[in-house]
């Protein structure tokens, strides 16, 4: 399979090395972009596997183009940025980011990355295949063949990645999972991100599906082990 990859910078130099050295990988399905709004365009056209995202654009900055490709796209977004700051990773993977790549970098670490989201896809592929397509654990529900999810019978509006980690942490629910584990579920390498990345999706999936998301009683924290979903709370 062919798969399709977008780039999104606005130094030429950049998308133009990270083409290159792709095309020589057996990528060929590429397309570049050099704005926000010039990427949003192709990517409702293109439909992209991975886009790799510069945060800062000269018109609307990659957080937000993140925010828009949300909307309508669960592909990869691998962030690049100049920024080496926990808060600016923190703020790019949790506004939809899968992985982010400080400047300077090395192509062949970017094109690791790219293939890492790649095999992530294949294996949730596959486990979607071999799974039971409907799963519950009190109030809530989800579907992973209709992209689903509820609580009360009312759509939760989960994003990609929240949608990914209920469905894991509903398939073993009652289990307590690490965030290693986490991670290399529904992300891939765990080595390849920071751990508070996992902290700030608990939290806004907890915000979705608790009552309380201060006091979650169904999504909780073991203390130095990981977490757990509650099938039934008491």
């Amino acid at each position: 399979m062919d798969h399709k990859v977008l780039l999104v910078d606005d130094e030429k130099d950049i998308i133009d090395l990270l083409e290159e050295v792709l095309q020589k990988d057996g990528f060929h399905s590429i397309q570049k972009a050099c704005t926000g709004m010039e990427a949003l365009s192709i990517c409702r056209e293109f439909q992209p596997d991975v886009i790799v995202l510069d945060i800062m654009l000269p018109d609307i900055d990659g957080l937000e183009v993140c925010k828009k490709i949300r909307e309508f796209s669960y592909c990869s977004i691998l962030f690049l940025s100049s920024k080496n700051d926990d808060i600016d990773k923190i703020l790019g993977l949790s506004c939809g980011g899968d992985d982010y790549v400080t400047k300077p970098f090395s192509p062949r670490e970017v094109v690791f990355r790219i293939k890492a989201q790649l095999r992530r896809q294949q294996y949730q592929t596959v486990v979607s295949e071999n799974a039971s397509a409907l799963l519950a654990a009190g109030s809530l529900t989800l579907d992973r063949e209709s992209g689903r999810a509820c609580k009360n019978g009312q759509e939760l509006g989960l994003t990609g990645r929240e949608f990914l980690l209920l469905s894991y942490l509903m398939e073993n629910a009652d289990k307590i999972i690490s965030k290693e584990r986490l991670y290399e579920q529904v992300w891939g390498e765990y080595s390849s991100i920071c751990d508070n990345t996992i902290m700030v999706h608990i939290r806004h999936l907890r915000e979705k599906i608790e009552d309380e998301p201060s006091s979650p009683r169904q999504l909780i924290t073991v203390k130095g082990l990981g977490y757990k979903l509650k099938k039934r709370i008491d």
